[in-house]
């Protein structure tokens, strides 16, 4: 049996006829009446030649005229029809059930009959509503689209079935569940049109996988781009035991997840904007190691091997790993790969910017894409010679040459003069310049580039805050310092409050206001026990945006030595251990207070530890310091109190080999030791000063150092150096917040 109203004819159009129930008539016969204005003669001709009921003819005759091109024409015979009453008299017929086996052929064929009917009037509902919505009429036409949904869903009480289905049924049905959430769209009404894409994906329409897919995807895109908070599924909608989002990001990339499942089995063709805005969706909640997975799983050749890697690197350096993340940049840009690519010479750099020993690395991987930044590339001059700064920067730290590190220096604050001239809205840059001027004790500059960021971000950010205050108080303007330090209070949430409390409380001390202090660091201990009923005891905390409560022990210590209140120092010393047993910022503040705390055993270190922190030479620097001085130190006065207070200072060192504090105090207790360590100290205090050009106490022990050995206009040297640096010194270092 030929379907209601198909089509035949020729593929170039000059032999048309109508076909339904078993009969055929020319097209041009028909639509020529309705050229004339004949609809009911057209009418009469069509159910006279093809046996059909008025709601039929009617529909069929809507249908030719929507596919010729007239949207009003088709409207006016579409409203001449009560398709709805139709759809009512259809319903009885498909809920009928067969009494026995025996009729089960005849009710068959009587759902196949049935089917067919259906098929033409809800097709004819549904270009009704494509007709309103040409017409701009977009609310009548959701509400006609949405009438063929609730239709099929009376009809098909169980759902559409996956067989014996009516091909064009399925086709007006699957367009119909794609067109209604567009068209509430259009209109505005984004929660109808949120409804509609659930039923879409809820209910049982029999779609195929493509249509299905294609549904998903625009629904996941609205979710991430609309504006609009959609809320969680209705109850009735969720299955138990099932995951149920929480908000919009999450049922977008849940249905994102779900398109890329189906890509990898096979069931839909591959569609790169389903990665681009799983990207986009898994990079707004920091979730880039699930992205790297779904890159990973991607079969070869639906990307470039090289933009795999590029991607893959991305993901890796959002979520800390750069040695994962720069190894994948390294094949990139390999010789025989893409070793010009932009984006991979600029990532490349950033990520060598962060580590001293690879700054050297970054430097040539900013230089050449500064050679590559040319022609539509040449807006990303302004961050190539950001990166270039920031790694001539970084490379200057661990650079033996004074005379080095201050070429090194000079250029790198040069380039990042050269970037502001092309990004001079870039509050990064702002930053990094505040920073390095700050270091080499341009405070004025770094005041004006700290204000800037500031300006720039809104006050949203801590760090400008920090860098701020700091300026300030190398400035010797603590009250203004403290000002700023109220203002980034009120702009923090009280978790992110930590860093600047403690910068207040250093405050306190500079002005000589210890008890303030204290009553600042009281108040960090109670958002300590907060945050331990917030997060629980066992939860990992983030140092940079929580509140670090071995610092803040750790502080407590340092500022009860001061007032000399060694049972309270005790104390806390106890507190900052038990949360980090070996901590080279503990044994520094012990090895100050040698006398007052339980001091460490060197004798007792075990030598497999010595190799676990790959520190042999350290060792071996112990075994000769103990041969060389230990019966010296019996001579000396107060030899007793110098050994004591060494054997903390190393056992620091042992855990951290550049910390600074510790090489300071060891170099000024071995200069205290005779002639003979002279050279000793003055070795420990040069390192200092190469991983920390602007310690003051580095440069007068040195100094000291110098005098004790004869060099009296070295010494001078040094005492000026440390004399300057007093006058622009900052209560904490500004390394601590580059």
């Amino acid at each position: 049996m030929a379907d209601s109203g198909e089509y035949e004819g020729d593929d170039d159009g000059s032999v048309r006829e109508l076909c339904a129930n078993g009969a055929c008539m020319k097209a041009a016969e028909v639509e020529a009446k309705l050229d004339e204005g004949n609809i009911q003669e057209a009418e009469s001709s069509l159910r006279e030649g093809l046996s059909l009921n008025f709601e039929e003819a009617r529909a069929l005759l809507g249908r030719l005229e929507y596919q010729r091109g007239n949207v009003e024409g088709a409207l006016r015979v579409f409203d001449g029809i009560d398709l709805h009453a139709a759809i009512q008299r259809l319903q009885p017929s498909f809920s009928e059930k067969s009494a026995s086996k025996k009729c089960r052929s005849r009710s068959d064929s009587h759902v196949s009959v049935s089917q067919h009917a259906a098929s033409l009037v809800l097709e004819a509902i549904y270009l009704k509503a494509k007709s309103l919505q040409k017409l701009g009429r977009l609310t009548e036409a959701a509400n006609e689209c949405k009438s063929v949904l609730d239709a099929v869903e009376r009809i098909f009480q169980q759902g559409i079935p996956d067989a014996q289905v009516d091909n064009r049924l399925q086709e007006t049905v699957s367009r119909a569940v794609e067109l209604l959430p567009e068209l509430w769209k259009q209109v505005g009404c984004d929660h109808d049109a949120v409804a509609a894409y659930r039923r879409a994906l809820l209910s049982q329409w029999n779609l195929d996988n493509e249509c299905c897919a294609r549904i998903q995807k625009r629904f996941a895109v609205f979710l991430l781009h609309s504006g609009v908070e959609a809320g969680p599924p209705s109850l009735g909608s969720q299955v138990e035991g099932s995951y149920v989002p929480k908000n919009n990001l999450e049922e977008a990339i849940l249905l994102l997840l779900i398109l890329m499942k189906k890509y990898h089995l096979g069931k839909i063709k591959w569609d790169p904007a389903v990665m681009e805005h799983l990207t986009y969706a898994l990079s707004l909640c920091s979730q880039t190691s699930i992205l790297a997975k779904q890159l990973e799983e991607i079969m070869p050749g639906v990307f470039l091997r090289s933009d795999r890697w590029n991607a893959l690197a991305l993901c890796y350096s959002a979520i800390g790993q750069n040695d994962a993340a720069l190894n994948l940049l390294r094949k990139s840009l390999h010789k025989h790969e893409r070793p010009n690519d932009l984006m991979a010479l600029l990532l490349a750099a950033k990520i060598c910017s962060e580590d001293c020993h690879l700054a050297a690395e970054g430097i040539q991987y900013a230089r050449t894409a500064l050679s590559n930044a040319q022609g539509k590339d040449e807006h990303l001059k302004g961050v190539g010679l950001r990166m270039l700064g920031l790694c001539l920067g970084r490379h200057a730290k661990v650079s033996s040459s004074d005379y080095e590190r201050s070429r090194l220096q000079s250029e790198a604050l040069k380039s990042l003069d050269g970037a502001i001239t092309f990004e001079n809205n870039n509050a990064d840059l702002f930053f990094d310049l505040g920073v390095r001027y700050a270091e080499q004790r341009n405070l004025s500059t770094a005041l004006r580039y700290a204000k800037q960021y500031i300006d720039a971000t809104g006050g949203s950010v801590l760090k400008g805050w920090k860098l701020l205050a700091l300026v300030l108080s190398a400035q010797q303007r603590f009250s203004e310092a403290e000002v700023v330090t109220d203002a980034a209070l009120d702009e923090t949430t009280k978790w992110e409050q930590g860093p600047i409390l403690r910068l207040k409380a250093k405050l306190k001390i500079a002005q000589a206001l210890p008890m303030d202090a204290i009553e600042t660091y009281r108040y960090l201990l109670a958002l300590v026990q907060a945050q331990r009923k917030s997060f629980g005891p066992l939860r990992s905390l983030s140092q940079d945006d929580k509140v670090n409560e071995f610092q803040v022990w750790h502080g407590l210590a340092n500022l009860y030595s001061g007032l000399s209140h060694w049972k309270d120092v005790a104390i806390c010393m106890g507190k900052a251990r038990e949360l980090k047993a070996y901590s080279a910022e503990m044994l520094h503040t012990e090895g100050k207070n040698w006398n007052f705390i339980l001091t460490y055993e060197i004798s007792n270190l075990n030598l497999h530890l010595l190799h676990a922190w790959k520190v042999t030479s350290l060792a071996r620097f112990l075994k000769t310091f103990f041969f060389f001085f230990g019966s010296s130190c019996v001579m000396h006065e107060g030899c007793g109190q110098t050994h004591e207070a060494l054997r903390a200072y190393i056992n620091a060192l042992l855990i951290e080999p550049s910390y600074v504090p510790c090489k300071v105090l060891v170099g000024s207790l071995f200069s205290k030791l005779g002639p003979k360590a002279l050279p000793v100290a003055r070795s420990l205090l040069s390192d200092a000063l190469r991983i920390e050009p602007t310690n003051r106490k580095a440069w007068y022990y040195l100094g000291l150092v110098h005098k004790d050995d004869g060099r009296i206009a070295d010494a001078a040297d040094c005492f000026q150096a440390a004399s300057m640096l007093e006058e622009s010194d900052p209560i904490e270092s500004f390394s601590s917040i580059a």
